[in-house]
């Protein structure tokens, strides 16, 4: 993929497991800058899971992609209940992109799968 340098705006993508935190960037047409997450970062095992790591993500992943792309305006993502998911917002807010948007893709059940059945003891 060739380099298109000056990419104003983004969107900012941030997938917060219970085991891991995911992090992409990509341009206003869904085509991907960078990304990177907990485990990408460094962190291994349970570490994935914590805020801490969360943060470093989300910092690794704003560096590139303003070093690269010179990307100053994001609108964030959320989805998933993880421990990393205020950290990542409070780590973009820190790391000087405007914020444009944020917001919540968690996936909720309406009702779901039929639960399983009582158990006997």
């Amino acid at each position: 993929m060739a380099k298109t340098k000056n990419i104003e705006s983004g969107k900012l993508y941030i997938s917060a497991s219970f085991n891991n935190t995911l992090v992409t960037i990509t341009d206003e047409e869904g085509k991907v800058l960078a990304w990177g997450s907990a485990g990408k970062s460094g962190f291994k095992g349970t570490r994935k899971s914590t805020p801490f790591a969360a943060t470093s993500a989300v910092e690794s992943v704003l560096k590139k992609a303003k070093e690269e792309f010179n990307v100053r305006e994001v609108e964030i993502y959320v989805k998933g209940p993880g421990p990393g998911r205020d950290a990542a917002l409070r780590a973009v807010r820190t790391a000087g992109v405007k914020i444009s948007l944020i917001a919540d893709l968690t996936p909720i059940p309406h009702n779901g799968p039929r639960p399983k059945k009582k158990r006997r003891v």
